[in-house]
């Protein structure tokens, strides 16, 4: 079946028409004339794949990644880069036009940096001496020798335990923003434990610590941060720091007495505005991210800035008075304990970073009623993948 390709989804997929009814094509971009089979018909859509190409769009790139076509990683990599970009920048306009009132105009220019050997972080699976990534849509691994995705120094780690896996079940690979230090954390067994020993900074395998240091240092701008195996930091060697600068803008703008950083992981950004700041209260509820966030307070010699280990919905109902609050939610979003209290407290200004625009743009809705979402940055942070990072800045009405 030969169809033209009209528009994309949110995740990238080509959109066609066929009997009125919508079809989404993996891996075909808008203008493009392709051959199609129907993989699955459902009431109100079908999903399909192309056989063959008849017309190709310029914006169309030859994926770099062997594994492209079976690995779940990543999905845009047919997409040139500056294309993926305008994709990325226009789905939160679309997004912010779909789920919300407000104006598409409080959307800036989207921020990007690298396309490749950004991540910071990779977890790997095994099975059978197999040890990869799973295949798009099942449990199926694909061996990997090299991710586009990940630094240097990862791939380097990939290549040794691709040499001494006996039985492993997966494995987490870290290392610093400087790639000079790294971690990896192993369940299942490996031949020669030396030949990492050697390799990295610290070595768990099966729960169980076997270098000498239990983390790392990763550097942010000129702070310093403890990260271990459990702790969330971001993943982009390159786009944190942006991100970082433009918070640190905006608190140095205000200049405020109180903040509350809610969702704080390792204490990153609290520490990293924390000199505008009179004071500033940091809360997760991951003891490994908040046991770093004491560490890097000391680290930093931050004596303005204190860490709660707690839900968010189950302490922020006693706060008030706040200036600022930041909220760096999971892709979920805020809970609804939590939205009603950020109107309770009414703080003059909130910052609101998200790694999900569609759970932004409901959450926008609901602050809307007393907030003006004054801009929007999307950001780029996971390149070739059709998941975008945004930050929204909201003052009181």
């Amino acid at each position: 079946m030969i169809v033209k390709i009209d528009r994309l989804d949110d995740y990238g997929r080509g959109i066609a028409l066929i009997n009125n009814k919508i079809t989404f094509i993996e891996n075909a971009l808008p203008e493009e004339v392709v051959d199609i089979e129907i993989l699955k018909e459902n009431k109100k859509y079908n999903e399909g794949k192309v056989t063959k190409y008849l017309e190709l769009s310029p914006n169309r790139i030859e994926a770099k990644c062997p594994y492209y076509t079976k690995c779940g990683g990543c999905n845009l990599e047919h997409f040139s880069y500056s294309y993926e970009n305008t994709f990325k920048e226009n789905k939160v306009k679309h997004l912010l036009n779909k789920f919300t009132n407000l104006d598409e105009n409080i959307v800036k220019d989207i921020k990007y940096a690298k396309e490749f050997s950004y991540r910071n972080k990779i977890i790997l699976h095994g099975n059978n001496k197999k040890l990869g990534l799973y295949n798009k849509g099942s449990n199926d691994i694909i061996p990997i020798n090299k991710c586009l995705l990940v630094n240097n120094k990862i791939n380097e780690i990939i290549n040794i335990l691709n040499k001494i896996n006996v039985s492993i079940k997966e494995v987490l690979i870290r290392t610093s923003n400087d790639e000079k230090e790294t971690i990896v954390k192993i369940d299942g067994d490996v031949s020669n434990i030396n030949s990492l020993l050697n390799k990295v900074d610290v070595l768990i395998i099966n729960n169980k610590l076997l270098s000498n240091n239990s983390s790392i240092i990763s550097n942010i701008g000129k702070y310093k941060y403890y990260l271990s195996s459990n702790s969330f930091f971001q993943i982009n060697e390159y786009l944190t720091k942006t991100i970082y600068d433009e918070i640190e803008k905006i608190v140095q703008s205000i200049k405020p007495n109180k903040v509350l950083d809610l969702y704080c992981g390792t204490g990153t950004i609290g520490i990293y505005i924390s000199k505008y700041a009179g004071n500033v209260i940091g809360i997760d509820s991951n003891i490994s991210n908040i046991k770093d966030a004491e560490k890097n307070k000391l680290l930093n010699n931050i004596d303005n800035i204190k860490f709660i280990c707690s839900k968010v919905e189950t302490k922020i109902n006693g706060f008030n008075d706040i200036d600022l609050i930041i909220v760096d939610p999971p892709r979920s979003g805020l809970d609804k304990i939590t939205l009603t209290n950020l109107l309770r407290i009414k703080p003059q200004t909130l910052i609101y970073t998200s790694c999900d625009p569609v759970t932004l743009m409901r959450d926008l809705n609901y602050l809307n009623k007393i907030y003006e979402v004054k801009y929007l940055i999307p950001i780029n942070n996971f390149p070739r993948t059709y998941h975008c990072e945004s930050i929204a800045v909201l003052e009181r009405k």
